[in-house]
């Protein structure tokens, strides 16, 4: 069964609980590139006198949306743990808006994927954060059953946390 760029990256997405309850969505995926949307919300506040969002609400978006972009343009199913994450926060989100990453996948070698990642806001496009991340390859045999069961069938994994 040959799933799209798409279905793999919303399947893998849906296997991460604390990305659910931020209620990150995945709204474009292609092969090296993924666009993720994170929807401004109490959750993700990190001072409420203000409403400007925590940076961890922004640190997980980064590393969810380049993670979720390195999954889905490998072939197989290979979960490829985070190495490094380098960020810039170039201005606070204003209160009220949603946010977008833009990730892309900038090389693969055997043993480590290279990303980078911009975070906007969703109305105006202003730049809020970017990033350079890297993931290790640990390959496709040591990535559980359970969990490529679970992005085959659809199935939400109920296996180890990731």
């Amino acid at each position: 069964m040959t799933l799209s760029v798409k279905t793999r990256a919303e399947r893998f997405l849906a296997t991460l609980r604390h990305c659910q309850l931020l209620g990150l969505t995945v709204e474009k995926a292609e092969e090296n590139l993924l666009v993720m949307r994170l929807p401004y919300s109490d959750k993700i506040v990190g001072n409420p006198l203000t409403g400007t969002v925590h940076g961890g609400s922004l640190t997980t978006l980064m590393d969810t949306a380049c993670g979720t972009a390195v999954f889905s343009s490998l072939p197989g199913f290979e979960l490829c743990p985070t190495l490094d994450l380098r960020m810039d926060y170039m201005t606070a989100a204003e209160p009220g808006k949603n946010l977008l990453a833009e990730a892309r996948v900038v090389r693969i070698t055997p043993n480590v994927v290279f990303t980078e990642c911009r975070v906007t806001q969703e109305s105006d496009g202003d730049l809020i954060a970017k990033c350079a991340a890297a993931f290790m390859r640990i390959g496709p045999e040591m990535t559980p059953p359970e969990f490529r069961a679970a992005i085959e069938q659809g199935d939400v994994f109920k296996g180890a946390a990731l």
